[in-house]
């Protein structure tokens, strides 16, 4: 059975319980498996009403709710292929994206992100946008008292059911092509995962969830939870985060290493803020903390750690994500082995997931019992993974996508002998464990020959320099590696996190030169893609003056 009705199936087995809810202004609203499936077929009712045909794109353009799922389960079950749309996205590139897909309508749930649209629609080829219909039309249309049958079958494994569009760091956004196939394994894969990290537990889990469904691997995380009957609550305010957490208690959630790092430096500032006993004893039990695992223990190590975690360690969990957290699960970048490890220092757990859009947003996956810090996890059973030429990690299996929408030669440079070529370069270790080094094209070629990926150097800065929001590292074609730093950062901060980790350095990798700027990189001035990503190229463009500087004012070593 599809994936969609196996969902279908589990939502009628939870008639009665709330399986998702959603804060908004602080009040939170639910529906049970029942009322979801009614809003399902509503929505399925509405879209059948538009005379559409199997395979037409559906856009679908807002921020989460519990509607956005409904309007997402009820297209794909009449055999549309649902477009998500980033609701904090330029409209200039959802108007690309839209062309490029050609939806025969959109489904929107606010009339700013539509004006949005049409704005930017130009005028001479406006008649050519696709219809819009709210949420407020589509949920508040009069259709008749049975609507659509849930089980009439509209999906076979090997339909489209999304095309994702990608991050687009260096070049137009492409449009990911997911079959149910596709999912239905990803599905699979995920709620099997989760058995082992929920071992011995029975009931409903419960679990806060705030990364947009447009992002793949949030997706089908979405769908995960539902597939497995847990309670979902859903953040619709970003800002509420550090609230709606520890309120909801999850037993674990979906997370980016830019929120992680966010929660470990919110708790150093309130900490050093409070001052106190707490103040007396967290640098110090931090300090034992790294000293144990680096294995070179002083006097007096053991007592902090044993204070810290009695009188300390539990309060900052708590406050932080409640009393029933299991782990935390992390991905769409890698997550710094320190800040991996100073959770485990306040006894949460963190699982790092690796994966692209283009396989279905997973590869890898920590084991919940054994995990390696810096680590990804092995290849998901059932799926391939090598190293290629130039360590680029390729992929084959049930999860990887059929093809870019109209790109065959995109298509075919992505997919060479049955293998997908991710583009990421990477390492395995002999317990399978993979390492995810940097990104091929990111890949800094100095002047002398020396080949550096970023990453690496960026991470190591960052970690001396918790005071920075970003750090890019620079360097193509020229005689040194130099960076851009960007928060609140000072001159003199910045040359001692650099001194600290050039000294462990070959002298290429080394960062001689700097440049400060106190607005960091976002989706709003356009630095960050849509799921938090460097837009490196972009970046070089827009700081060109201030990157001459940069190599101005040192001599090439």
């Amino acid at each position: 059975m599809p994936f969609v009705g196996e969902i279908f199936s589990q939502l009628k087995a939870a008639s009665g319980v709330t399986v998702l809810q959603e804060i908004r202004d602080g009040q939170v609203t639910g529906v049970t498996g029942a009322e979801l499936l009614a809003m399902v077929r509503k929505a399925r009712t509405f879209l059948a009403s538009r005379k559409l045909n199997k395979g037409d794109r559906c856009g679908l353009l807002a921020a989460n709710s519990i509607r956005w799922m409904a309007v997402d389960l009820a297209a794909m079950a009449e055999g549309l292929i649902v477009v998500p749309l980033y609701s904090r996205q330029a409209p200039a590139e959802l108007v690309s994206i839209i062309k490029d897909s050609s939806p025969a309508l959109i489904c929107c749930g606010d009339p700013m992100l539509g004006d949005g649209i049409r704005q930017h629609w130009p005028e001479a080829s406006r008649a050519e946008a696709p219809p819009q219909f709210l949420f407020d039309e589509i949920f508040d249309a009069v259709v008749a008292p049975e609507g659509v049958e849930l089980d009439r079958p509209q999906l076979v494994d090997a339909d489209p059911v999304t095309i994702i569009y990608t991050s687009g760091t260096s070049g137009e956004a492409k449009g990911v092509i997911l079959t149910s196939a596709n999912v239905g394994f990803m599905l699979g894969c995920t709620a099997a995962r989760l058995d082992s990290l929920m071992e011995g537990r029975s009931g409903q889990d419960r679990i806060f969830h705030y990364l947009p469904f447009s992002f793949c691997a949030s997706w089908i995380a979405m769908l995960t939870f539902l597939l497995r009957g847990s309670l979902v609550t859903l953040n619709t305010d970003l800002t509420k985060i550090p609230n709606d957490m520890p309120a909801v208690a999850p037993y674990y959630f979906l997370n980016v290493p830019q929120l992680l790092e966010r929660m470990r430096r919110g708790v150093d500032d309130q900490i050093a803020k409070k001052g106190g006993l707490a103040q007396a004893i967290y640098p110090r039990a931090k300090a034992a903390w790294l000293r144990q695992k680096e294995r070179r223990p002083q006097a007096g190590d053991a007592f902090w750690l044993w204070l810290a975690k009695a009188a300390l360690f539990p309060t900052i969990r708590k406050k932080m994500v409640g009393e029933n957290l299991r782990a935390l699960i992390s991905g769409s970048a890698p997550l710094t082995p320190e800040t991996q490890d100073y959770f485990s220092m306040l006894g949460i757990p963190v699982l790092q997931v690796y994966g692209l859009t283009e396989t279905t947003g997973i590869c890898t996956m920590d084991d919940p019992h054994q995990f390696t810090p810096g680590r990804v996890g092995p290849a998901i059973p059932g799926i391939e993974m090598r190293i290629s030429e130039n360590e680029e990690i390729v992929v084959r299996g049930p999860n990887v996508f059929p093809g870019y929408w109209n790109r065959p030669q995109q298509t075919a440079d992505a997919l060479r002998d049955g293998w997908f070529h991710t583009g990421d370069q990477g390492e395995m270790d002999s317990s399978g464990n993979w390492r995810i080094v940097g990104r091929i094209k990111n890949l800094i070629v100095l002047g002398s020959g020396h080949k550096i990926a970023p990453e690496t150097v960026e991470e190591e800065i960052a970690v001396h320099l918790p005071a920075a929001q970003q750090v890019v590292v620079l360097g193509d074609g020229r005689g040194y590696l130099s960076a851009i730093v960007t928060g609140n950062v000072t001159p003199e901060q910045a040359q001692a996190a650099l001194d600290a980790v050039n000294s462990q350095l070959p002298h290429y990798k080394q960062v001689r030169a700097f440049v400060l700027r106190s607005e960091p990189f976002s989706i709003d001035n356009g630095m960050l893609t849509a799921n938090g990503k460097l837009k490196r190229d972009l970046i070089s463009v827009r700081l060109k003056n201030e990157i001459e500087q940069l190599y101005q004012v040192k001599q090439a070593v």
